[in-house]
Formats: C-alpha cells, sequence, structure tokens
C-alpha cells in the first residue's frame, strides 16, 4: 500500500512521502496563485477556487494569505467565505456546508501527529475528516481539530480551540471550547 492509500485509508502515512508532498505542492502553487489575484476580480478567482477546491456551491469567496495542505478534500456549500489568511490543513476531507463564514487567522486541520518521539521522528502522520454544518460563524483566531463535527447554525467564539464535535444550534468558545448557550435558528 502506498503512503498516499494509506493516508486515504485514515491510516498512519509518511507525510515526507513524495506522492503526500506532490498533492502538498500542487496546493502551495494554486494558493500563491490565489493570493496573488486582486480580491475584486471574481471572474479568475471563482474558476481558480474551483480548480484548487474538490467542490464548491454558488458564489465561493477566499480571502488573501488563504494556504491548504491538498485542496481538493476541501467541499464548500454556496456562499461560503473565508476571510484573510485561513489555513485548511485537508489531508483528509473537510465538508463544509452552506452559508459558512470563516473569520482571519483561523486553522482548521485533519492532521494529527503520533504521541511518541519515535513516531514523529519516523514522519508519521495521521489524518481524520472535519465536518461543519450550514450556517455556521466561525470567528477570528479559531483553531478546529483533527476529527470534529461541527453542527448546524453554530457560532464559534473568536479564539476559541475546538477540540469536540459541536451540536446544532450552540454558541461555543473558549479553550478547549464548550459550549456556552444555545441560540435560536431563525430560518427553520
Amino acid at each position: 500500500m502506498t503512503e498516499v492509500e494509506k493516508l486515504d485509508a485514515g491510516l498512519e502515512y509518511d507525510f515526507w512521502d513524495k506522492g503526500v508532498n506532490a498533492r502538498k505542492l500542487r496546493a502551495i502553487h494554486m494558493c500563491a496563485r490565489l493570493n496573488a489575484m486582486p480580491m475584486d476580480d471574481e471572474s479568475a478567482r471563482e474558476p481558480l477556487i474551483r480548480e484548487l477546491f474538490g467542490s464548491a456551491g454558488s458564489d465561493p469567496s477566499v480571502g488573501t494569505g488563504f494556504n491548504c495542505d491538498y485542496g481538493l478534500n476541501i467541499h464548500v456549500g454556496k456562499n461560503f467565505l473565508t476571510n484573510y489568511n485561513v489555513t485548511i490543513l485537508d489531508i483528509a476531507p473537510v465538508h463544509i456546508g452552506d452559508y459558512v463564514m470563516i473569520g482571519p487567522n483561523t486553522m482548521i486541520s485533519t492532521v494529527n501527529h503520533p504521541l511518541t518521539p519515535m513516531g514523529r521522528r519516523k514522519h508519521l502522520g495521521i489524518a481524520k475528516p472535519v465536518a461543519i454544518g450550514n450556517d455556521v460563524w466561525i470567528g477570528g483566531n479559531v483553531t478546529i481539530l483533527p476529527g470534529v463535527t461541527i453542527g448546524n447554525n453554530v457560532v464559534i467564539a473568536a479564539g476559541a480551540v475546538v477540540t469536540k464535535d459541536v451540536p446544532d444550534n450552540s454558541l461555543v468558545g473558549g479553550v478547549p471550547a464548550r459550549v456556552i448557550r444555545e441560540i435560536e435558528n431563525d430560518v427553520e
């Protein structure tokens, strides 16, 4: 089994593998092209976003300073918006619903590494997918860790570190993030 096949199967993989690095290099080059484009040139930016991402609904908007590990594992719904300096480490799939806004300096990661020194010396990584529902607002400087599922109609307060699943209709915040209160869903 190749390292890319291990990665895609959710097994430990060598993150220095040539196949894994080829995925990352593609994303690095495409992100550089996207970040060099003027923000008001939507007619040029949108096709590149669609080429970089695995799928995108209508009206995707990605702010400058965007970076990702692969791109093709990012799937976003309609009216997707990232602010500046957002990073999505999408070694595993990241599924993001409709009407999602992501604040500046936010990181969504599907990548983890062993706690043991030997595992890290072997360049091992393990990937777990992230899922984000519809109508989610992620504040600035938020970190979302591997394997997390965020429900629909969720607000994540600025600076939160999301380490576990978040239920629908919730305001969460803190380090680690916890539910602060329930919020109204006025679109259903």
